[in-house]
């Protein structure tokens, strides 16, 4: 087993809060000097059918912690999912079946085990507990936070400020509750999560230190932005990089990505050390296919990667943008609310002469956009304009927009 102090460096990386730190460093000390692994706690609500990119960054933090030595348990939440996680939502979840429930947990565990060891991790669901209670095991555990303790959480906070008649069920201040007994069921010693649930997490170590149990640390981690570059990775949104998918779907979707990506998806999603990925970083063309071989690596094998990689460039390369593209500042008084229409941004960049010939060229179906070529046909259109953005004409005539 590594020291405490590689161990945690390793934990580290690419996390977003340690709470607290200083228990941490005791708990891995405890655990090399006893030989004794400390219990990881995940919890996982099979409230979809895909699992994708952004749920791997916590699960593969729990793989490391497995390759270090310590002991994983997945919380598959079938209970918690039928209450709805009320993290970083601006309104109430939809409300699942049981069987809705336990036909997804059936494929999520399968998805899962690509990532980590399931066979040697411990996988719990949590109706296993809460199956068992009873009316006054309910109150026994809501007497445990008060409302205002409750009304602390930001998503509810936000949520009666931004507009009071939208409703915040009861039902949901559950969640947190319920996520943090799971913690006393398992006797977790750490539990992560993603960084709008440090509120669920740090519930955990209330309800343990109230079981006379030694308080779990809580871990979370970056929300993974999906391939849009700006909102999180998510099912609804289609903006994600699915577990399952297929192997050329997973590495064409990757290199897809906004240059600005590159260096969030290599830190949460890839065992390459920073010095290593900022070297690949400065040509982010060839960062991005390495990352795509990467990604599909783990979940395919190196051959398929390769192949993945080569169909690419067999479909693409002869399109791809040349290294040194001139840039061209897009003048603020054209836009508005960060848009402008195509035709005024080519004759404002130098693409074209008049505002007819936009048009006409428009109509032509010779402009394209972004990294993944899109084809703007419309006059009218209205391009969202953001820092880097690739405008083309034809295949030569081509500029990277820098904004004032």
């Amino acid at each position: 087993m590594r020291s405490a102090t590689e161990q945690l460096a390793l934990i580290q990386r690419g996390t977003e809060q340690i709470e607290p730190r200083n228990e941490l460093l005791k708990k891995l000390e405890r655990s090399v000097s006893t030989g004794k692994p400390l219990r990881v706690k995940y919890g996982i609500d099979p409230t979809g059918i895909d699992v994708h990119l952004g749920h791997t960054v916590p699960l593969r933090k729990l793989r490391l912690f497995q390759e270090l030595g310590h002991q994983a348990v997945l919380i598959m939440g079938n209970y918690t999912a039928l209450v709805g996680d009320p993290s970083g939502r601006d309104q109430t979840r939809a409300r699942l079946t049981r069987e809705q429930v336990e036909i997804n947990a059936v494929d999520y565990l399968r998805q899962i085990s690509r990532i980590i060891d399931i066979d040697t991790a411990e996988v719990r669901p949590n109706g296993e507990w809460f199956g068992r209670y009873n009316f006054l095991d309910v109150l026994s555990l809501t007497s445990k936070i008060t409302v205002q303790r409750m009304l602390e959480r930001d998503d509810f906070t936000k949520r009666f400020r931004a507009d009071p008649s939208i409703p915040i069920y009861l039902h949901e201040c559950l969640y947190p509750l319920m996520q943090g007994q799971d913690s006393v069921e398992i006797h977790a010693d750490i539990e992560l999560g993603g960084s709008e649930q440090l509120f669920n997490l740090m519930m955990g170590r209330r309800l343990q230190e109230d079981a006379g149990q030694e308080p779990q640390i809580c871990v979370t981690l970056p929300i993974l932005r999906g391939l849009d570059g700006t909102r999180r990775m998510g099912k609804s949104l289609g903006n994600y990089v699915g577990v399952g998918e297929p192997a050329q779907s997973q590495f064409d979707k990757t290199m897809s990505i906004p240059d600005e990506l590159l260096r969030e998806w290599f830190e949460l999603l890839t065992d390459h050390a920073a010095d290593e990925y900022e070297t690949l970083l400065a040509k982010p063309f060839e960062a991005k296919k390495q990352l795509g071989q990467d990604i599909v690596r783990f979940y395919h094998g190196g051959e398929v990667a390769m192949k993945c990689q080569q169909e690419w460039e067999a479909r693409f390369s002869a399109k791809q943008d040349p290294t040194d593209i001139p840039s061209a500042t897009v003048p603020a008084d054209i836009m508005v609310d960060g848009q402008v229409a195509i035709g005024k941004l080519l004759v404002a960049i130098g693409l074209a002469k008049s505002n007819g010939e936009a048009r006409q060229k428009v109509s032509e179906g010779a402009v394209t956009i972004g990294p993944d070529r899109e084809k703007i046909t419309d006059p009218k259109y209205l391009v969202t304009v953001s820092e880097g953005l690739v405008v083309r004409l034809g295949s030569k005539n081509i500029r990277r927009l820098t904004l004032n």
